[in-house]
């Protein structure tokens, strides 16, 4: 949206970040003295990863479209750094507001701070204390050239003051990723998209798997995909197969574990945004090493075996329903016999998880910009 009043852009490039977006363009539609541009870079550019995101969460077509494409993370980051600086020189912005963890995140946001221009870092702060993942490394970069941080949970605040970053430069604002789940929700669940698959609500699994750490080795790999296939022999499994998995699982042979799954093991493509949505809130349990699904189950309240031995979100786990196993198929086992017997404690309710975090994002965008009007 190309206005005469001040613009910021808004800068998407991985089906998270679209998620994230969509409640902050909502809520800046309703304030016509901010304009602002949508700045997709492209980083995940098929239609299940990107286009239909933007159809069922509402979002505008982009403004912009860098159309970087896939590569390892130097090329990915080097290419949305060089494109979106080009960008940025032709129509400079007021503010470049980036989120979340993505390659498009970090190489945007120091686009935009060598030239001068405000970064502004939604879901700041986040810290999981372990720099194999590339992700950490994003996001500690990207607070440390942002002017403005918004934080989606309390531990983020304590992160960034012990990091010396003023109290000034922080806001706590909430989960923008949780107003699109409430927004959302009712349609999920009357998707019949469970139901399509052959499986019953609340009687079955939802798994997702993508973390280096758990499909990068064969040996690891090999022994989740054999486990998932056990427990889908006492409750069915639907396993959304990213492709970073799915090419994993090719590159090693491993198709053969998941063919052995019979009719207990589902595999399907990545889903589209209401379709995802629907199979997570019809769950009985989820298994996932994805820090949106942690989020996600602990609102809809369901158990979430979390494969990852590491964090960045902690109110999951101390006030939500995560539960940290790492890839000890093990523990794994013992958590899901606990979820099936009941053995797990009940989410409480998060601050400012609340629906209205995109609201209290505009408020301090429209605060911000006007400030250096």
């Amino acid at each position: 949206m190309l206005t005469s009043t001040p613009t910021i852009d808004l800068v998407a490039g991985a089906r998270p970040n679209f998620v994230k977006l969509a409640p902050v363009v909502a809520a800046l539609r309703a304030h016509p003295a901010l304009g602002f541009r949508v700045v997709h870079t492209g980083q995940h550019y098929d239609a299940a990863m990107s286009d239909v995101f933007f159809s069922e969460l509402g979002l505008p077509a982009p403004d912009v479209h860098l159309e970087v494409g896939s590569g390892s993370h130097a090329v990915q980051t080097a290419r949305i750094l060089e494109r979106y600086e080009r960008h940025v020189l032709e129509a400079l912005p007021a503010a470049t507001v980036v989120f979340g963890d993505v390659n498009s995140t970090i190489a945007c946001a120091l686009a935009a701070a060598k030239i001068g221009v405000p970064v502004i870092h939604v879901e700041a702060g986040l810290r999981s204390f372990d720099r194999t993942m590339p992700e950490e490394i994003n996001r500690i970069l990207t607070d440390a050239v942002a002017d403005l941080l918004l934080v989606s949970e309390p531990a983020g605040l304590a992160n960034l003051a012990r990091e010396g970053v003023p109290d000034s430069k922080v806001r706590h604002v909430g989960n923008v990723m949780i107003d699109s789940l409430l927004t959302h929700l009712p349609a999920a669940r009357r998707r019949p998209t469970a139901r399509s698959l052959g499986v019953t609500a609340e009687a079955y699994g939802f798994v997702t798997l993508h973390r280096p750490s758990n499909v990068d080795d064969p040996a690891v790999l090999g022994r989740l995909l054999t486990l998932f296939v056990r427990m889908s022999a006492d409750l069915p499994l639907v396993f959304a197969v990213h492709p970073r998995t799915a090419a994993a699982i090719e590159a090693h042979g491993l198709g053969e574990a998941l063919r052995r799954g019979g009719r207990g093991l589902h595999c399907v493509p990545p889903q589209p945004y209401l379709d995802a949505l629907s199979l997570a809130a019809g769950a009985r349990l989820i298994v996932t090493d994805s820090g949106g699904l942690q989020e996600e189950a602990s609102v809809l309240g369901i158990p979430c075996l979390t494969l990852r031995t590491t964090t960045e979100r902690p109110v999951t786990v101390t006030q939500g329903t995560s539960r940290l196993l790492g890839n000890d198929t093990d523990r794994i086992e013992e958590a899901f016999r606990d979820a099936l017997a009941g053995r797990w404690p009940a989410a409480q309710t998060i601050p400012l998880w609340d629906g209205h975090a995109g609201e209290r994002v505009a408020q301090e965008l429209l605060a911000w910009v006007g400030r250096g009007a």
